[in-house]
């Protein structure tokens, strides 16, 4: 069992999403894990059983309790009755309290899809009456459900603080060296090696500065927020 669950399509998503979010939870004292849906083998660069050692490696730097990966069709994440169980099978197995999904609406096919089926998967992992083959355990739904919006156009509902994260967060993305070491394939569509770190710590310093912090990663929420004390709001007005 694990408290938070990161899915996501691909291996590294997670890592250039919330995988500085990960880090804070685990220092919290909170067991975090990871779900890819999918293995890699249409990726542009790299082969699956390298993303596969990769993701391995990153989860080792990320200090997650539990990663693994499904067997969606890369490239083709489709929202159907038979993924919608399959990952309602790792949610029952696992019972994580807070599901991190990625945000639904962006350029690649595969990250919005799999916001809608995570969301829907998680919805019928806590049918009573759904019987999922080879898996006898009761029920589960997930309490909350957060959206990574970190290449999203859209105001977050609230950031995460990762400042004290932000080196070992680009460790785990370079981890992909299959994906970010400077090569000819995908030459035109990736980001040169040298530019990876500039990029990824401009993004998070301005989410940071939305908060008064220094590095931070943005979430959104579909609920409404509830706030017990107002003598104890974060983040300073004026």
């Amino acid at each position: 069992m694990i408290d938070i669950l990161a899915i996501a399509a691909h291996r590294d998503d997670v890592e250039q999403t919330c995988g500085g979010t990960l880090l804070a939870m685990h220092e919290r004292g909170w067991k975090t894990g990871i779900l890819d849906l999918t293995q890699g083998e249409a990726g542009t660069r790299g082969t699956a059983e390298e993303r596969r050692a990769e993701a391995e490696e990153a989860a080792r730097i990320l200090h997650v309790s539990h990663r693994e990966a499904l067997d969606l069709p890369d490239g083709n994440v489709e929202n159907t009755l038979a993924n919608r169980i399959k990952i309602a099978a790792v949610l029952r197995r696992l019972r994580p309290r807070v599901v991190i999904l990625p945000y639904w609406a962006g350029r690649h096919p595969d990250h919005y899809t799999s916001a809608t089926l995570g969301y829907e998967a998680c919805f019928v992992s806590g049918l009573s009456k759904l019987e999922i083959p080879g898996i006898d355990l009761p029920p589960h739904r997930p309490y909350k459900i957060l959206y990574a919006s970190l290449y999203a156009d859209v105001r977050p509902s609230f950031v995460v603080d990762i400042t004290p994260h932000i080196e070992q967060r680009l460790q785990s993305l370079l981890a992909y060296r299959s994906q970010y070491a400077n090569q000819q394939a995908g030459g035109g569509l990736f980001v040169p090696e040298e530019d990876i770190r500039e990029r990824t710590f401009a993004t998070a310093r301005h989410y940071g500065l939305l908060a008064g912090v220094r590095y931070a990663e943005p979430f959104v929420q579909k609920e409404v927020g509830l706030v017990p004390d107002l003598m104890e709001l974060p983040v300073q007005s004026i």
